[in-house]
C-alpha cells in the first residue's frame, strides 16, 4: 500500500466500490422515509434536523472512503474485509435511523446509540486501513497518521457524548465540535503534511455514480407517487402527469450534473478540490431530499397529510431548488469564473420553481404544479445544449485544464 499513481491512465471505479455504494442506497432510503412521514405530519423540525444529522454521517462516511480508496485501493484481501467492516457499519448506522427520528420528536434527548455504533464500525475499518498505509507509505506517514488522530479523536468523542446522555441542544453543539475535527482532518492531512496520491478523474466518476445512486430516491419517490394516484384513481391522465413529472425531474437533475467535465478540472487545479468535494454534502442531500418530497406527495394524493399543498410542493421545490444553486457554486469554485450566461439560466430555473409553489397557493391540481417544477432544472439543461457547451469550452481554454497540473 505504497499509493497509486494520480495519472494513471483509465482508472475507473471498482466492483467492490460499487458494491460499496449500494449499501448507501437503503440509508438514503431510510433516512428520506422518515424525514417524509414526520414532513407530511408537519413536523418540520424532526424532519428537517433529522435528515440534516442523517445526510451528514453517510454522505461524510461515503467522501472519507472514497479518497481514501482514490489514493490506496489495493484491492487485496485485507482492504477488501476492511471495507466489507465499513459496510456493516453502514447497515447498523441506517437501522438506528428511525429511533433517532422519534427521539428527536419527542423533544427530550437524541436517541442515536445505534447510529454511533454504526458510525464507529465504519470508522474502525477506514481506521485500519490507514494504518496499514501509514507502516508501508513512509513519505505519506505523516498525512496518513494526521487522519488517524482526527478520524480516533472525533470517534472517542461520539462515545463519551453518547454515554454522557445530554439534552437535544448540547448534544448538537458538541456534536458541531466533531464534525469540525472530522472535516479539518482532511484538510490538514492534504495541504500541511504532504497529501495523498488521489486520482482526479477517479474522484470524478465515484461522485458521479453516488449522484447516479441518489436519484435513485427521486425515482423511487415518482414510484410512490405513481402508486398512490393508481390506487385513488386508477391509470387517468394524472396518472401519466405524475409520472412524467418525477421522472422528467430525475433526467434533468442527471443531465444537470453530468455536463461538467468535473475530471478535467480537478485535475487541473487539485488544490480546489476541498470546496468540490466538501460541497457536494449539501448537493447529495438535496437530490435525496428531493426523492422524500416526492415521496409527501404521493402521502398527499393518497390524503395522509396534515400540511397544506403549499408545503407539499416546497418539499420537492426547495431541494430541487438546493440543488441547482449547489451545482452553479462547485462550478465557481473550481473554476473560479461566474458565467454571467449561468444568472440567465438561475434567473429562469428560479421562475420554474416560484411558479411551482405559486400554482400551488391557488389550489392548482399537484400534477401540475410538479410538471412546472420539472422544467426548472431543463432551463440549464437547454441553455447548456444550445450556448453553455461553447461557453464551457472557452472557459477549459482560458484555465488551462489540458496544461499540467498546478
Amino acid at each position: 500500500m505504497t499509493g497509486r499513481d494520480p495519472h494513471e491512465h483509465h482508472r475507473t471505479a471498482t466492483p467492490l466500490e460499487l458494491l460499496y455504494d449500494l449499501t448507501f442506497v437503503v440509508a438514503f432510503g431510510a433516512a428520506g422515509n422518515e424525514a417524509a412521514h414526520f414532513a407530511a405530519e408537519g413536523h418540520w423540525r424532526t424532519a428537517l434536523v433529522g435528515f440534516g444529522f442523517a445526510m451528514f454521517a453517510v454522505i461524510w462516511a461515503w467522501i472519507q472512503n472514497t479518497w481514501f480508496a482514490s489514493a490506496y485501493d489495493t484491492d487485496d484481501w485485507i482492504y477488501r474485509l476492511m471495507t466489507l467492516v465499513q459496510m456493516i457499519g453502514v447497515l447498523v448506522l441506517t437501522l438506528g435511523l428511525p429511533p433517532m427520528y422519534d427521539s428527536l420528536d419527542h423533544g427530550v434527548e437524541v436517541d442515536n446509540g445505534v447510529m454511533v455504533l454504526g458510525y464507529v464500525i465504519m470508522r474502525v475499518g477506514l481506521i485500519a486501513l490507514w494504518m496499514r498505509a501509514a507502516r508501508q507509505d513512509p513519505p505519506r506517514r505523516r498525512s496518513a497518521l494526521t487522519y488517524i488522530t482526527t478520524l480516533a479523536a472525533a470517534q472517542i468523542g461520539w462515545i463519551v457524548l453518547l454515554v454522557a446522555d445530554t439534552s437535544i441542544g448540547v448534544m448538537f453543539s458538541v456534536a458541531a465540535v466533531l464534525i469540525l475535527i472530522e472535516l479539518a482532518g482532511p484538510y490538514i492531512a492534504e495541504t500541511r503534511v504532504g497529501g495523498t496520491p488521489w486520482h482526479a478523474h477517479h474522484v470524478a466518476e465515484r461522485y458521479g455514480l453516488l449522484v447516479i445512486i441518489t436519484l435513485g430516491e427521486v425515482i423511487l419517490g415518482t414510484v410512490a407517487a405513481l402508486d398512490a394516484v393508481v390506487r385513488a384513481d386508477g391509470w387517468t391522465m394524472e396518472t401519466a402527469l405524475v409520472g412524467l413529472a418525477g421522472v422528467g425531474l430525475a433526467f434533468g437533475m442527471w443531465w444537470m450534473y453530468f455536463v461538467i467535465p468535473y475530471g478535467d478540472l480537478l485535475h487541473r487545479f487539485r488544490s480546489r478540490s476541498f470546496g468540490w468535494g466538501y460541497g457536494h454534502l449539501p448537493l447529495l442531500a438535496a437530490l435525496a431530499a428531493t426523492g422524500a418530497g416526492l415521496h409527501v406527495a404521493a402521502l398527499s394524493i393518497e390524503g395522509e397529510t396534515h400540511i397544506s399543498l403549499v408545503a407539499v410542493v416546497a418539499t420537492t421545490a426547495v431541494p430541487v431548488a438546493v440543488y441547482v444553486l449547489s451545482l452553479y457554486g462547485l462550478y465557481s469554485l473550481l473554476t473560479r469564473e461566474i458565467d454571467p450566461f449561468h444568472l440567465w439560466l438561475l434567473a429562469g430555473t428560479a421562475v420554474c420553481i416560484v411558479g411551482a409553489i405559486a400554482l400551488a397557493a391557488i389550489d392548482a391540481p399537484l400534477a401540475g404544479c410538479l410538471l412546472v417544477l420539472t422544467v426548472a432544472p431543463a432551463v440549464t439543461v437547454v441553455g447548456y445544449e444550445r450556448v453553455g457547451h461553447r461557453h464551457g469550452a472557452e472557459l477549459l481554454a482560458r484555465s488551462g485544464a489540458d496544461q499540467p497540473v498546478e
